[in-house]
């Protein structure tokens, strides 16, 4: 049966100005199919996307491996809750614990959760740490410009106004020191404090990456002070590095990490590793959640895992990201009136611009490419991890075409 009239003569930015929450601020853009590394639109324009739905895409969009996984899934069993194992979330766990080491994975559906769920471990470790006491261990040390999500947990764990503003007063026992700085950290150590987050790299706040020097020392500063090291690698992790981890650049191990964007290609899903000194404080009751893992989530995960190793993307982003980060490089010298910098590793990079970004993201934006905003000024660039050397070298052809017609 045919839509009613009324649906049908409706367009989607009519029904997102009556009836959707005025939550984001939302480019004049609906997007309908997407392959690959690009995106169509309603009118059947093509785009470069090179914001991988905030690096969630890691692999393109509707790879037919990840799409023949999930089809398959969906077709056998979807849901079972948490009440009752399921194959694939048992497989998915022992993948992970392969990357991250021994240890033990909570399943859960986006970065916020599993960062909510970092801040519980702390909680517990500090009641462990204050032999049974609750409240007198508690306190998460946190960087300044840091993003770990919008729950009140993760907003807290944030100072940045336009995160907090109008929700305040935030959940208690959160401090903030310098990213890089091992002596503004343990500044702030004392008997109350139960653990240490941080992102490995700073994706919202503007790329901005710890140091291996600097990831080292907060790791003897946890063992010292017998801290929990937890790492933020939500939107870092998953191979965008060309690492699975960005933190094994150190050459440390944190004792939790939070996980989510790429680990599901797409697909919602997040995890926390605990590792095993720690794995056991999370006894039945403790922690829950009704979609975490489901059969259909980590097949989806599964499938990432799969095409990750069999089509060696760890190594792929490793060597084409150096060509592309070169010839990125010499646009702010190029463009001193619009670019003034360059962050990143890998398929991670943040353009430092001149002004507001919003309107370097029209210009790429209006010239076919996709790019995401950051805190400071920055523009992220986040490319599928099996996004092609001619694909990268077209994204800087495109960014020297919009910058070449800006006025300064």
């Amino acid at each position: 049966m045919d839509n009613p009239p009324s649906i049908a003569r409706t367009s989607a930015a009519e029904l997102y100005d009556a009836h959707v929450l005025k939550s984001y601020a939302r480019a004049p853009l609906t997007l309908v199919r997407g392959r690959g590394s690009r995106v169509w639109d309603d009118q059947g324009n093509r785009y470069l996307d090179f914001t991988s739905g905030i690096a969630v895409s890691a692999l393109g969009h509707c790879h037919p491996d990840w799409v023949a996984a999930v089809q398959r899934q969906a077709a056998e069993l979807i849901h079972t809750s948490n009440l009752f194992r399921n194959p694939n979330q048992g497989e998915l766990a022992r993948r992970i614990v392969g990357y991250a080491g021994p240890g033990r994975v909570f399943f859960c559906n986006s970065g916020a959760e599993a960062n909510e769920a970092l801040i519980k471990l702390a909680r517990l470790h500090g009641v462990k740490k204050s032999n049974g006491e609750e409240g007198k261990c508690y306190t998460v040390l946190c960087a300044k410009q840091a993003f770990h999500g919008r729950t009140f947990g993760g907003m807290s764990a944030t100072p940045q106004e336009k995160i907090q503003h109008g929700f305040r007063p935030m959940t208690p026992g959160f401090e903030f020191a310098e990213l890089n700085n091992l002596r503004s950290f343990a500044d702030l150590v004392n008997a109350g404090t139960a653990a240490i987050l941080v992102e490995t790299i700073q994706g919202e706040g503007g790329i901005h990456a710890c140091t291996p020097d600097f990831l080292k020392g907060l790791r003897e500063l946890c063992d010292k002070n017998n801290l929990l090291l937890m790492l933020d690698e939500v939107q870092c992790g998953i191979g965008r590095t060309g690492r699975f981890f960005a933190f094994e650049s150190a050459g440390i191990r944190p004792d939790a990490i939070g996980m989510a964007k790429g680990l599901g290609g797409g697909f919602p899903i997040g995890a926390m590793w605990v590792g095993e000194r720690s794995a056991e404080l999370f006894q039945p009751g403790m922690h829950g959640t009704t979609f975490g893992g489901t059969p259909l989530a980590c097949a989806a995960a599964l499938s990432v895992l799969d095409v990750l190793e069999r089509e060696n993307l760890f190594t792929h982003v490793a060597k084409e990201s150096a060509p592309w980060l070169e010839a990125l490089g010499k646009l702010p010298k190029d463009f001193p009136q619009h670019i003034s910098g360059l962050r990143g590793s890998g398929f991670l990079v943040g353009l430092q611009m001149v002004g507001d970004p919003a309107r370097y993201v029209t210009a790429l934006r209006e010239r076919g490419l996709l790019a995401v905003s950051a805190g400071g000024n920055v523009i992220r660039l986040l490319p599928p991890l099996n996004a092609t050397a001619a694909e990268l070298a077209e994204s800087v052809s495109i960014i020297r075409t919009a910058l070449g017609t800006l006025g300064a």
